[in-house]
């Protein structure tokens, strides 16, 4: 019976990811359309990251993300619905449309928030860690950020205070190999961002971040040390982001055939052929299952946006404690 669940999980796993890849798709197709304002983060690539290390979540946890960080949400419960409605301004929003793009939250899923600030959550998710070591709560935190957060100041200080705590948390570098516009090798000097936990005496583990199956795994070994007591670890996602940092960036710092390269280990692909190799999924199921999703993600477009605006006297009630 444990392997069929285990193999519905990972079945729920690949629809899960074409829901991610074809949020993002739609994102970028109603900003086009003048239906989202400001700007968005895309995450097409990175599926694996989002779904493996969410997974590994139990109820209680939380997690803490990076302006792109619609795969995290989504993974965690979110519906299309609730994140189109936030990105389009909309009442129906998590956030009642006032958040946007740049700050998916909802508490009750244990999304304890996105940051527009690089690294701004990794603090965040140590003091959530703390918080539920101190009450005694058997709990954890997940953190993602990306490369180019392990750079500043406040990721040396988290990992510094969750290694000296011992809190229940776990750091996740999201490694698209990317700080906005600039190759990692050009801001940092190790390959392996991995190796910076060896300063604080926490493992640093490097994951290919294309096979949620071994996200899955890594994330929950992690997880599970960290609640045991025994300290943080710092995990280096392996991935990369098809589009350009925003949607104002056409990505042509990349060097030919780079792209293209990447997309030979697709995340979607790779767990598609395993399960069809296991004979979980079929190619005709795969397909199904990809038109099944684009329809709910269509559906769910329309229906946000008929989701009215609030008043400005209206979002009023959100912003001022009485």
């Amino acid at each position: 019976m444990a392997g069929t669940a285990d193999s519905d999980r990972r079945v729920g796993w690949y629809r899960q990811m074409w829901t991610i890849r074809l949020f993002e798709e739609k994102v970028q197709e109603l900003f086009m359309s003048g239906l989202i304002q400001g700007t968005t983060h895309l995450c097409q690539g990175q599926e694996a990251v989002s779904v493996g290390s969410i997974s590994a979540m139990q109820p209680g946890d939380v997690q803490t993300n990076t302006y792109r960080g619609h795969g995290e949400a989504l993974a965690l419960g979110m519906t299309p619905e609730t994140g189109f409605a936030e990105l389009m301004g909309r009442s129906a929003g998590g956030s009642k449309g006032v958040g946007g793009s740049m700050h998916f939250i909802d508490t009750s899923l244990g999304n304890i928030g996105a940051n527009a600030i690089v690294g701004a959550g990794l603090p965040i998710a140590v003091g959530a860690a703390l918080s539920f070591k101190l009450q005694g709560k058997p709990h954890g935190a997940l953190t993602f950020f990306g490369d180019g957060a392990t750079n500043i100041g406040t990721f040396h200080e988290a990992l510094n205070m969750a290694a000296v705590w011992k809190t229940p948390v776990v750091f996740i570098i999201t490694n698209n190999l990317y700080g906005e516009y600039s190759p990692q090798m050009t801001t940092t000097a190790t390959k392996d961002l991995a190796r910076r936990a060896d300063p604080f005496g926490m493992p640093g583990i490097i994951v290919d971040g294309q096979d949620v199956d071994v996200v899955h795994r890594e994330v929950s070994a992690a997880l599970e040390r960290a609640k045991a007591g025994e300290g943080p670890s710092l995990l280096e996602m392996k991935t990369y982001r098809y589009r350009g940092h925003s949607r104002t960036d056409p990505a042509k710092y990349r060097a030919p055939g780079e792209l293209e390269a990447w997309k030979l280990r697709d995340p979607i692909d790779i767990l598609g052929a395993k399960l069809a190799e296991e004979g979980l999924l079929s190619a005709d199921a795969q397909q199904q299952v990809r038109t099944e999703v684009q329809a709910a993600i269509d559906a769910a477009a329309e229906r946000a946006a008929q989701s009215p605006v609030l008043t400005l006297e209206e979002t009023r009630q959100y912003v001022y404690a009485d």
